[in-house]
């Protein structure tokens, strides 16, 4: 079926959703480190407590993808029910997150927000691939990554802005601020109203055959083996594009749980206090703990705020590529190993970084995150069955939650404790897992993949 060309409206409005799921993403990458730690955890521990995320993008986005391309309705369509679904459950989550009494109820709304967020962002990436010809795709990813910098810059700054407002930063040891609690309540919301605009404003196409689709969708249920299969017949490209996730991935999720550690104690000298090493019977230290507490709360803004600067970059990348790829074709190739060399290089410069400075760092970090969020996707659309999207998208984010799964069962941990102690050295091991991701851009060949053009 030839699909029509569709105008930046008509994409941004399938797109729109995104806004929300990114509010839900950032505000779990910016301010669920600090929860933790709010609730007694120490640094070392954050990367296992965080695994709830890429366990349960491993093993729900498969079978939402799997599940979706076997899902049609005349008034919902395909994809549309899950984004529904899955914004449902984000927004309830994203509200009894920052409200948990104790450690582990945290990290078990966490699993629960993860799967949530999980089950709507699947079948936006599916979306793009469905509803855009050949030509739109690196256009279709790059609106997406648009509006996914906006949602990462303003959710990233919530906390500090609702306390612009007069609510509280500074709370009770164990207790998260009330500042935190307001920004996740305005995430749901935004999260949910962002979901039900897509689903409202955007219609999808019906399968090519209906008839060899009600023949597909009555077989029986092979999902472990088509799974399996996929698997195994997984095109060269998507082998490829698959290492240099894993290493960019690995990068990223260094930053989102030890990020927070990291550069409350190297750049703003403000680490989160330790409980047990106050006498909290003793008025004095329990005084010194609270000023502490107190540093350590207004710095985790701070660095939530420096890594929203990430997402404004990102955006504004985005909109250059946006205004770039809506006239000409771009080589997708160059264009993401540039980015993830800037990106790796943000991570370095982190090391001599003042709370001044910072914002730069994230600046050179938000380049090679607007590319991971689009050009791994277009370049990756270009090189499978367009029938099997939603189950590719899927085994795809394999190699997104395995160097995931590795980071947090220790390996940043150890990595890192290579260099040295300080929480620091973790950002210097994510720029080098981004450098080598950019490097890697050189396995691919593919053609179609690389630059896609429109046929004349």
């Amino acid at each position: 079926m030839e699909k029509r060309k569709l105008s930046f409206w008509q994409i941004w409005n399938m797109s729109f959703g995104f806004l929300g799921i990114q509010f839900g993403f950032a505000l779990q990458g910016g301010f669920m480190s600090r929860i933790f730690q709010t609730l007694g955890a120490g640094k070392e521990d954050i990367p296992l407590l965080w695994i709830a995320a890429p366990l349960t993008g491993l093993l729900v986005q498969p079978i939402i993808g799997y599940m979706s391309d076997r899902t049609w309705s005349v008034k919902w369509g395909r994809r549309r029910p899950y984004f529904l679904i899955g914004a449902i459950l984000s927004s309830i989550a994203l509200f009894l997150v920052p409200n948990s009494p104790a450690l582990w109820v945290a990290a078990g709304f966490l699993w629960i927000l993860d799967a949530s967020i999980n089950i709507s962002m699947e079948p936006f990436r599916a979306l793009v691939a469905d509803k855009l010809p050949q030509s739109q795709r690196s256009y279709g990813f790059v609106v997406q990554t648009l509006i996914i910098g906006i949602g990462t810059w303003v959710a990233s700054n919530l906390p500090w802005m609702v306390s612009q407002f007069g609510v509280s930063n500074s709370a009770e040891s164990g207790v998260v601020p009330m500042s935190v609690k307001v920004a996740f309540a305005i995430g749901a919301f935004v999260f949910l109203a962002s979901i039900l605009f897509t689903v409202f404003t955007t219609d999808e196409y019906p399968p090519e055959d209906m008839e060899e689709f009600e023949r597909e969708k009555a077989k029986k249920n092979n999902f472990i083996p088509d799974i399996l299969n996929n698997i195994g017949n997984m095109p060269s490209t998507m082998k490829k594009l698959g290492i240099i996730q894993f290493f960019s991935w690995f990068a990223f999720f260094t930053m989102w749980s030890l990020a927070n550690p990291a550069l409350t104690e190297h750049v703003y000298r403000s680490p989160a206090p330790i409980e047990t090493d106050y006498n909290m019977s003793d008025l004095s230290e329990k005084g010194a703990y609270d000023i502490a507490n107190t540093k350590f709360q207004e710095s985790s803004n701070s660095v939530g705020s420096a890594m929203g600067v990430y997402g404004l970059s990102s955006m504004a990348f985005a909109l250059l590529l946006t205004l770039y790829t809506s006239k000409r074709n771009i080589n997708r190739k160059y264009v993401h190993m540039v980015s993830l060399l800037l990106g790796g290089s943000g991570f370095l410069l982190m090391n001599y970084a003042s709370p001044e400075s910072l914002k730069y760092c994230f600046v050179l970090i938000g380049f090679a995150w607007g590319s991971i969020l689009s050009m791994p996707y277009a370049m990756l659309s270009s090189a499978v069955d367009p029938k099997k999207m939603g189950v590719i998208m899927g085994i795809f984010n394999m190699f997104i939650v395995i160097p995931q799964i590795i980071a947090a069962l220790g390996g940043v941990n150890f990595v890192s404790g290579l260099l040295g102690e300080e929480a620091i050295n973790a950002m210097t091991i994510a720029g080098i897992s981004l450098i080598i991701a950019g490097l890697c851009n050189f396995l691919i060949t593919d053609k179609n993949a690389i630059r896609y053009q429109e046929e004349i």
